[in-house]
């Protein structure tokens, strides 16, 4: 019987679990995922943003399991990771030069870029929209997943749609456990933020989600009148998402999460005032704080690092730790926005329930 079925009866699935080292990667285990793949199958597997949920991008039956898996509404496109840089000619068109040079710079690596769409891609895959979002990991995993599976994978993070995203196996098997066929387990990812995506169909060009590549960087290659940051408009609504990350609520913990932004000496009073309140009302209170000096009183306070790259890891991986202990109320301190500080304060702000400014 194939997935299919036992899904529609509502049987779980065997899961299988590969452990694979990725400074000596075993090409046995890639290759039976990659039959997965081929086969129709789902794979969960490492990048070097998070965890990946990869179907065959060319297949709309194997790629509508990812949304039936994740609960993830059909009009957020995904994005096909590539292993060569040769299959952007098959997946997209009027390809402009300017991709070289960002290929030249940041490919592999956390960077996807928004083209026009050949006709071979499904209309699952972007959501029936004419653009398509590419992009080649840096992951020797991945790398090699795509490679022995000789097709380009589709691949949303490996979550239930709107939770934290994952930035470990484990993070994986507590929400896809039994619904997927096999997760790699290559240890823990290293930026823990997804990929920049930026849109190549616009001019000039739009930086449609900020990720491991900082807009500074782009702003380098580029020049810094031929890209912009998209309005994002918490409130607003979107027609037509052109990027994962644009369109619907994201990255959100059990808990509801109160970002805090401002000046630092503000910020510490505000947190603990709204902790102090939650508190004497019975709640269960958790604290992310990326200051050693603010000493703050609650029922759980983590500090996840100072610097930007640290913090990026630890932000998904602190919600869960959090969720794990049953907190209510999650206050996090926000980050000024510089460098990888805006792909953390667009992921801050995506999972909020409400942003304090002060």
């Amino acid at each position: 019987m194939n997935v299919e079925f036992y899904s529609l009866l509502g049987v779980i699935l065997k899961t299988e679990i590969l452990r694979v080292d990725p400074v000596s990667i075993d090409l046995n285990k890639i290759q039976k995922a990659a039959k997965i793949l081929r086969d129709g199958g789902l794979v969960a597997f490492p990048t070097e943003t998070v965890y990946g949920l990869g179907a065959d991008a060319l297949s709309p039956r194997a790629v509508e399991k990812i949304f039936k898996v994740k609960g993830r509404p059909p009009d957020n496109p995904l994005i096909i990771h590539i292993g060569d840089k040769l299959e952007l000619e098959k997946l997209a068109k009027n390809i402009p030069q300017k991709v070289e040079v960002l290929i030249e710079n940041f490919w592999p690596g956390p960077l996807t870029i928004v083209l026009q769409k050949s006709s071979i891609v499904p209309k699952i895959v972007n959501a029936g929209l004419e653009t398509v979002a590419i992009r080649m990991p840096s992951n020797k995993i991945a790398l090699s997943l795509i490679n022995e599976s000789k097709v380009p994978i589709a691949a949303p993070s490996a979550n239930i749609s709107t939770r934290p995203s994952p930035t470990s196996a484990k993070h994986v098997i507590n929400d896809l456990n039994g619904m997927i066929d096999a997760i790699i387990d290559g240890g823990e990812t290293n930026i823990g933020v997804e990929s920049t995506v930026i849109d190549l169909t616009t001019t000039p060009i739009t930086l449609l989600r900020p990720g491991g590549v900082t807009f500074e960087d782009l702003q380098k290659i580029l020049g810094k009148n031929n890209i912009e940051k998209s309005k994002y408009n918490p409130d607003e609504k979107i027609a037509a998402a052109k990027s994962p990350g644009m369109k619907y609520r994201h990255y959100s913990p059990k808990a509801d999460v109160f970002l805090v932004e401002g000046k630092s000496d503000r910020i510490e009073l505000k947190v603990q005032e709204i902790a102090t309140n939650f508190e004497k009302k019975g709640y269960k209170v958790g604290i992310i704080t990326i200051n050693q000096k603010h000493q703050y009183q609650a029922d759980t306070v983590e500090f996840i690092g100072s610097d930007l790259e640290t913090i990026a890891k630890n932000i998904f991986k602190t919600f869960r730790k959090f969720d794990n202990k049953d907190m209510d109320i999650i206050i996090m301190e926000g980050v000024k926005e510089k460098r990888l500080g805006l792909a953390i304060m667009n992921r801050l702000r995506k999972a909020a329930k409400k942003i304090i400014q002060v």
